[in-house]
């Protein structure tokens, strides 16, 4: 019996036409766009502004793009994951929304709550599920309204956000070599005190002191998130080099999470990467959260080659963290509008 291989054989992706620069967020709070930029290297992010849309609109329209690109039978896909940390209603899932939306009638859904590391762990979840031979075709969605829980009081993580969704899709392949190669996730569980919310879960359940006290939004300690985002994704990156015997020479491409410019930089310094092979859009984006990767997924697709060795890394509250390696199965250059 031939292995079967996991491979990413198409990306989509969505931004809102909303551009939330710097420039406006200085009329907001006490900030400038040089504070920003020195900081975290954001210039701008998207915002989802219309009323009565939620992050499972993000997800459809970005689905709806990989659908069109790779031409795939929607009724042929087995199973939707959708990595979120802002879906739409505590339930039902954004999965299943995505999947009634779209008329998946063959798949079922479900949701992975895993912050900033969402993308990478459903890849990985995807990955499992096509090389077991279970599923020959998982979508996996990652799918984030940060806007919907950022205080636009607090400059120190206002700044930071944006909304947008992307997706891939995971497909089974006997092809020797290419696909999801090997992955390192892990969780520390001490990240509750830097990075969370306060209020809007079963311990501290919604109520008008909750509300009146600005406890539905990202509380986030800047420093230590900073100190233990750095050390565990270049760590992370040097123990799946190692367990798969690569070199900074073979390394193609490393797609970190963007969450702050800074964070990506010094990463990239331990690793002794040159910047070259890092792939960045934190600029026009801010940190997305879990959709973070595949929107530079979708952003650079066309810098891909077959073959290309490339390695996702994240790191998320929890803390969460983790790196992913695979060989990348097609020309990005090779997809075009015409055959969308």
């Amino acid at each position: 019996m031939e292995k079967i291989n996991a491979v990413i054989t198409g990306v989509g992706g969505y931004v809102p036409e909303y551009i939330l620069t710097n420039e406006e967020l200085s009329r907001m709070v006490d900030t400038n766009d040089e504070w920003i930029t020195t900081r975290v290297g954001i210039k701008e992010r998207r915002i989802l502004k219309e009323e009565g849309l939620g992050s499972s609109y993000l997800a459809r329209k970005a689905a709806k793009q990989l659908i069109r690109k790779t031409g795939v039978d929607p009724q042929t896909i087995d199973c939707v994951i959708c990595a979120t940390t802002t879906s739409d209603y505590h339930f039902p899932s954004n999965a299943s929304i995505v999947i009634g939306k779209l008329g998946l009638t063959n798949a079922h859904g479900f949701d992975v709550s895993c912050a900033c590391c969402g993308f990478l762990y459903t890849v990985d979840m995807a990955a499992a599920y096509v090389q077991s031979g279970r599923y020959k075709k998982v979508l996996v969605i990652a799918a984030e309204k940060m806007s919907s829980m950022v205080d636009y009081q607090d400059r120190q993580t206002c700044v930071l956000f944006g909304d947008g969704a992307a997706c891939v899709l995971v497909e089974a392949s006997t092809e020797e070599g290419m696909g999801i190669q090997d992955s390192f996730l892990r969780t520390n569980g001490i990240g509750l005190p830097y990075l969370h919310m306060k209020a809007g879960g079963s311990v501290c359940p919604p109520s008008r002191y909750t509300v009146d006290h600005r406890m539905h939004y990202v509380y986030q300690e800047g420093r230590t998130v900073y100190r233990y985002a750095v050390t565990s994704m270049s760590d992370d990156v040097k123990e799946i080099m190692k367990r798969n015997n690569l070199t900074t020479d073979d390394v193609n491409w490393v797609v970190p999470h963007e969450a702050n410019m800074r964070i990506i930089e010094a990463v990239t310094k331990r690793l002794d990467l040159p910047m070259e092979k890092v792939m960045v859009n934190i600029e026009h984006y801010g940190n997305t959260s879990a959709a973070s990767i595949a929107l530079a997924l979708w952003d650079f697709e066309k810098k891909f080659k077959k073959g290309d060795n490339v390695i996702f890394t994240a790191f998320g509250a929890g803390f969460v963290h983790g790196a992913l390696y695979l060989k990348w199965a097609y020309d990005g250059d090779s997809v075009t509008e015409n055959n969308a």
